[in-house]
């Protein structure tokens, strides 16, 4: 989700924080009812949902709120009327926590995408252009608009710390790009467009983040992700079988044309009270499943050629694997099941994946696969079993189906 998400060398994404920005949310009063309030445990007493804690940009029911899957592109809905909580200080203290974990992710996700850059950086001053051709620009540029679009769903959102990540992912891939620009790996009438989109993207994404932003113009942004995304996916699929499956721009073209005209239908009016919700959940859940896609294309490629494996670094498969984990926690707190789905896939499939296939070949030791895989099970164990205890259930079963169906 990153997407929360990140991919390999060739094709990155990420999903950041910062000290530097602020955390609290800029307008909490357009985004809370003014005489909504928080009864403690026992009824006995209430607190402001306006009165914010020192980590969180808003209140505690507002952090409460659980998002259904047509709602997970809305900032937190928030709920009506009050909410009981057994022990508020275990759950003001899990909501900080798991907001340092996804900015603590960018650590893991930096370095991943170091090493891409200084390579690159190395063979631009020794004029070996040549070995830029090794990095697809077409796969950057994917993995940039994914960034862009996750952006503009978590500054929607408000949520500070995944902003941060995807805003550090927009400009590490952006860095990336350049150099393959500068390197003549990418024509320059594709730069330029993509540097104008990517310009756009950060200002438009802030502006709204603050409040600056006219509707209008969001939504038209909104409707340029989500065509950009929905057309794109289908195409980075079709293309992961070829020369299985014959070459063809078909399904992208096909996709352009449905995503058109559904924005066309919604901006009508002609749609039901769902349509409209669910196209502007597109955006969002199109960079997620693209991010999602891109372990299956690991994976269809180790399965068709075995001897590629062992071109892959175990140590970027592990900071793969502690990035998108870090994620997981704060997801599954706020229940957002786009977020969650994604970065635990990613975890699983991106980074262990691999891992485990690296093992099955032996080019990872033994020792280095049962610490990877011991980690991994006490980290989602303790999330689930930590947010089960901060919202007061006897079984983490209850938080999955918050986080699935609602309340």
């Amino acid at each position: 989700m990153a997407d929360s998400l990140f991919l390999p060398l060739a094709a990155k994404s990420s999903n950041a924080h910062s000290s530097l920005f602020f955390r609290n949310c800029p307008s909490p009063s357009r985004l809370l009812p003014p005489k909504s309030s928080l009864l403690l445990h026992g009824g006995e007493k209430k607190i402001s949902v306006l009165a914010l804690s020192l980590y969180s940009r808003v209140s505690l029911p507002h952090r409460a709120a659980l998002i259904r899957a047509l709602d997970s592109d809305v900032p937190h809905p928030l709920h009506k009327g009050s909410v009981n909580f057994k022990n508020r200080k275990s759950y003001v203290e899990w909501d900080s926590l798991t907001a340092k974990f996804t900015g603590a992710a960018n650590l893991p996700f930096l370095l991943l995408q170091l090493p891409q850059i200084i390579l690159n950086t190395r063979n631009l001053m020794a004029r070996n252009k040549t070995a830029l051709l090794a990095v697809p620009w077409l796969g950057m540029f994917t993995a940039l608009l994914g960034n862009l679009s996750l952006l503009s769903y978590f500054a929607k959102k408000r949520e500070t710390e995944a902003v941060v990540v995807q805003t550090l992912g927009v400009i590490s891939t952006f860095v990336v790009i350049s150099q393959l620009a500068i390197g003549e790996a990418m024509p320059l009438p594709q730069y330029v467009a993509t540097s104008v989109v990517v310009a756009a993207g950060i200002i438009l994404n802030f502006l709204n983040y603050y409040g600056m932003l006219n509707l209008t113009i969001w939504k038209f942004w909104e409707d340029f992700t989500t065509i950009g995304g929905l057309s794109v996916l289908p195409q980075i699929m079709w293309s992961t079988f070829v020369p299985n499956i014959p070459n063809s721009i078909l399904p992208g073209s096909i996709a352009f044309v449905v995503a058109v005209a559904s924005i066309t239908l919604s901006h009508s009016g002609k749609l039901s009270e769902k349509g409209p919700k669910f196209i502007g959940a597109i955006s969002g859940w199109t960079a997620t499943l693209l991010f999602m896609w891109m372990p299956v294309s690991q994976m269809w490629t180790n399965f068709l050629n075995p001897d590629n494996i062992k071109g892959l670094s175990a140590i970027s498969m592990l900071l793969a694997m502690l990035g998108n984990g870090l994620l997981i926690p704060r997801a599954l707190f706020i229940r957002d099941l786009m977020w969650f789905t994604g970065s635990l896939w990613a975890t699983l499939f991106y980074g262990y994946g691999n891992i485990v296939c690296m093992y099955l070949l032996e080019t990872i030791s033994r020792e280095f696969f049962l610490a990877a895989t011991v980690g991994l099970i006490a980290w989602i164990g303790m999330a689930l079993w930590r947010d089960a205890a901060v919202y007061g259930y006897n079984s983490p079963l209850r938080s999955l189906k918050e986080l699935v169906f609602g309340s």
